[in-house]
């Protein structure tokens, strides 16, 4: 049976559906929920969100938030969300070099962190952005056909 997802940021909602599972980039590591999680609460990293949808999966390049998930439905806080279809590479791969030229100039503490930030969401949405064309055509997660 699905899970209710719901991604949503300050600005938009990204993500409405159901899907059969979810990944999530937690704070003490990947998560996987299906529908009947046990509830929790949790804070998300800056990270991918992978969506199972029958035959599909959807990626999403989240900038941190928090989620909570219920047996029945998921909701993901997110600081910034992007769907693999909405990222430009070209635009990620120039951020992504700028932040790594930048840490080379040997910055201050202070800015150090927030290029280092920088550098994390820009390789982040690259590996995002790139999966779109190798979105793999493979069952997703299925449960009923187990041994008992």
């Amino acid at each position: 049976m699905p899970i209710k997802v719901d991604i949503v940021t300050r600005d938009r909602r990204l993500v409405s559906d159901e899907v059969d599972m979810i990944t999530l980039p937690g704070s003490a590591g990947q998560m996987g929920i299906l529908r009947g999680h046990a509830p929790l609460l949790s804070t998300l990293e800056i990270g991918e969100v992978v969506l199972h949808k029958g035959n599909d999966v959807r990626y999403i390049a989240i900038g941190g938030g928090v989620v909570e998930v219920r047996p029945d439905k998921v909701i993901v806080l997110a600081e910034s969300a992007e769907d693999a279809d909405e990222i430009d590479e070209a635009r990620a791969a120039a951020a992504r070099d700028r932040a790594r030229q930048s840490l080379e100039e040997n910055p201050p503490r202070d800015r150090k962190l927030q290029i280092e930030a920088s550098l994390q969401r820009n390789t982040l949405r690259l590996k995002v952005a790139r999966r779109r064309s190798n979105r793999p055509a493979r069952p997703g997660p299925s449960f009923e056909d187990s041994p008992n």
